[in-house]
């Protein structure tokens, strides 16, 4: 064992490489993203990067890989024909839906269609009762009529979705064991495994679009292996999981729903590792890519879940109008804001940036490989926040002049000068940003300005500044790495899973012989995932939760449940937390009522990695000195709040050292991003060579 790691994160317009040597200091790669086939970015990435550090490939010992795979797979409509296969009377739940309107105002409401079309929906006679006892049995012959329709029809992929199959799923299992021995090239997901929870329309349309995606994702973990051994890697593979914890290419082949925020959750693992190591614990995680910018909360030193995740929104900020996906993520809102989204000229003529994106395919104007529409990247160049001869370490030479004859498509029609453009294209970006962030943490009851800010991301540290000044936060924290930083992310996190089991009963009457069963079962099931992942039994932590409603509610409180209330049989003690979890969220409770159980969940957890002692080279402590003497120079750039260029200095990010000052305005450069202080603030170095800038609202204009 050689020690050695790589985090790989591939993003829409870059992939990420992060190496990572527990004995000494840790080495980034960054390299333009291959859309058509992801795989072949990562591997000639992992070539280029072994190559530039003098590595070979069969000395790394494990590779954590995050990829958006599945996400533009779904919202881009190309994954497999995929047929569904449910109780009598059941074909429509997933067009059906909840039969709610995310907007009630608008008359021209629109839905994402089905991930499998109507014609490949059939009906099964086959019934499982509330209680889980069986009342009919599916008959092979017409299981074996709807398989050859399936086939006739070009299908690839089945999403077995029974009624109350998470209460018994023995019919399901029947039909899948029938399907494998009988016609084995049809994949099958069932919603019993996939998604073991009450509500049919999230469990279906969770099964469904897992079985959507299972080839696309089967495929590409096996040919990317394939190309990792040709390469002569031996190591072990790890992916990202939505929820932030690792899991091996057996468990992502089966369960490949589980990435549809596989990227994204490294930043936010990454993000929590910092807000640990500063101390700060409540941190606002800000990760700007070439495609999307995203936020997660840090509460206490760890990133916030969720248990919903919506993909392929019709509207980005409408909750209801996406797909909905039960399972445990990251709790996030992004937007489509990125260094490659495009400005344009909406239809009342005014400024609008993004969701569209120019990609890695042709990339922004100034990337000089064929694209032509104006892109914030193109903006920030403009601007002078981007050195056109140091960006990506000068490997990437950027052409001003193709940014700014983009730029004019839209500043000639307004009649204003190409820099104001590119000004109103930046501060739009920013105030989208800041009110996506804005929602979020409204939306969990907290105000932005008692968190600090980590700005990460390729853009993060490029438009950090401007998003906490709208924001009113008055701390930001620039990480090193930010540009690799969601790859960085990955190395830290552990393997983990995340179980839920149904058991629906009023708590007076929970039979909990059948709940440790339950907790049996799932404790079984995630200690063999994460041994098979490399994780060692004896240092798995474990965590107990449950859900609980007042009867008749259609919305449940999710509270963590010691072991203690499990060994004692201690349904008060639920009852209990449950009424004061209730107080805490809606200031009332509703006597009289009786409550019930609905989901039980494990979380489970190895041991997170850490990076060498000593990851960053950093020379002797600066502990009060000046910043000169990493100053590289001066550079124009544009100032918000004066409206006009200044002349400002230039830090190289690998001469500051811990404990040096300097004040801002100021740019601070680095190979894979570029830190952007285009108004006033005080800055330190602190002891892991983050950049902390504490920002002054009352001595700038507005």
């Amino acid at each position: 064992m050689t020690g050695l790691r790589v985090g790989v994160d591939v993003g829409g317009t870059f992939t990420d490489f992060v190496l990572a040597d527990v004995k000494g200091p840790i080495r980034l790669y960054k390299r333009l993203s291959t859309p058509r086939d992801p795989s072949i970015g990562v591997v000639k990435g992992l070539t280029e990067l072994c190559e530039k550090f003098g590595v070979r490939m069969g000395d790394i010992d494990a590779i954590v890989h995050g990829t958006t795979v599945v996400a533009n797979a779904i919202i881009e409509r190309k994954g497999a024909t995929t047929a569904v296969l449910t109780t009598k009377g059941f074909r429509d739940v997933i067009e059906i839906g909840r039969e709610s309107r995310y907007d009630i105002y608008d008359l021209f409401i629109d839905y994402p269609k089905p991930l499998s079309p109507r014609y490949l929906r059939f009906e099964l006679d086959e019934r499982v009762l509330s209680d889980g006892s069986i009342r009919r049995s599916p008959e092979p012959d017409e299981v074996r009529a709807i398989a050859h329709r399936c086939i006739a029809a070009g299908t690839e992929s089945i999403a077995v979705c029974f009624l109350h199959s998470f209460r018994n799923p023995v019919n399901e299992l029947a039909v899948r064991d029938l399907l494998a021995r009988e016609f084995p090239a049809l994949q099958v997901s069932l919603s019993s495994e996939v998604a073991p929870e009450i509500r049919e329309y999230e469990r279906f349309s969770t099964t469904v679009a897992n079985a959507y995606v299972h080839p696309l994702v089967r495929n590409y973990l096996r040919k990317l292996q394939e190309s990792l051994q040709a390469e002569g890697y031996r190591g072990s593979l790890h992916i990202m999981l939505s929820h932030g914890g690792l899991a091996t290419p057996g468990f992502t082949e089966q369960f490949p729903i589980h990435l549809v925020e596989s990227g994204p959750a490294g930043g936010a693992e990454g993000g929590a590792y910092i807000a640990r190591q500063s101390g700060t614990l409540d941190q606002l995680a800000f990760d700007m890519g070439g495609t999307t910018a995203k936020a997660c909360m840090i509460d206490s030193g760890y990133p916030t879940y969720k248990l919903d995740v919506e993909s392929a929104r019709i509207e980005r900020f409408k909750k209801g109008s996406g797909l909905p996906l039960r399972l445990p993520a990251v709790d996030m809102i992004e937007v489509g804001a990125g260094g490659g989204s495009i400005a344009r000229l909406n239809a009342l003529g005014l400024l609008d940036v993004g969701p569209q994106s120019a990609a890695a395919e042709p990339g922004p104007a100034c990337y000089g490989l064929g694209g032509t529409e104006p892109t914030v990247t193109d903006a920030n160049l403009v601007l002078g926040y981007l050195d056109p001869l140091a960006f990506l370490g000068g490997e990437m030479a950027l052409k001003p002049e193709l940014s700014g004859a983009a730029l004019e498509r839209i500043s000639k029609p307004l009649g204003v000068q190409v820099h104001e453009v590119a000004a109103g294209i930046v501060d739009l970006v920013n105030e989208k940003m800041a009110t996506a962030a804005r929602l979020h943490v409204a939306e969990h009851g907290q105000d932005p300005q008692r968190y600090a800010l980590i700005a990460f991301g390729g853009g993060g540290p490029v438009h950090g500044y401007g998003v906490a000044k709208a924001l009113r936060i008055g701390r930001i924290v620039y990480p090193m790495a930010a540009g690799v930083f969601c790859a960085l992310g990955m190395l830290i996190a552990p393997p983990a899973q995340r179980l839920a089991r149904s058991y629906v009963c009023a708590v007076n009457a929970i039979d909990w012989a059948h709940v440790r069963h339950l907790l049996q079962d799932m404790r079984a099931e995630a200690t063999s995932a994460l041994c098979t992942a490399g994780a060692v039994e004896s240092a798995l932590v474990f965590k107990l939760s449950v859900e609980i409603r007042y009867t008749g509610q259609g919305h449940e409180v999710e509270i963590n449940v010691p072991p203690r209330v499990i060994d004692e049989n201690d349904a008060e003690w639920l009852e209990r937390t449950f009424e004061a979890e209730y107080m805490k969220l809606f200031s009332t409770r509703l006597d009289g009522v009786g409550m019930e159980v609905l989901t039980w969940r494990l979380s489970a957890e190895g041991v997170r990695e850490d990076l060498s002692p000593n990851p960053w080279e950093s020379g002797e402590p600066g502990q009060g000195a000046s910043a000169d003497e990493a100053r590289t120079g001066m550079r124009q750039i544009y100032l918000p709040e004066v409206r006009q260029f200044a002349s400002v200095p230039v830090y190289s990010r690998y001469r500051l050292r811990p404990g040096m000052v300097f004040e801002g305005p100021a740019i601070v450069e680095e190979k894979e991003s570029t830190v952007v202080l285009n108004g006033l603030a005080r800055v330190t170095v602190d002891e892991h060579r983050s950049i902390v800038a504490e920002l002054q609202f009352d001595a700038v204009a507005g």
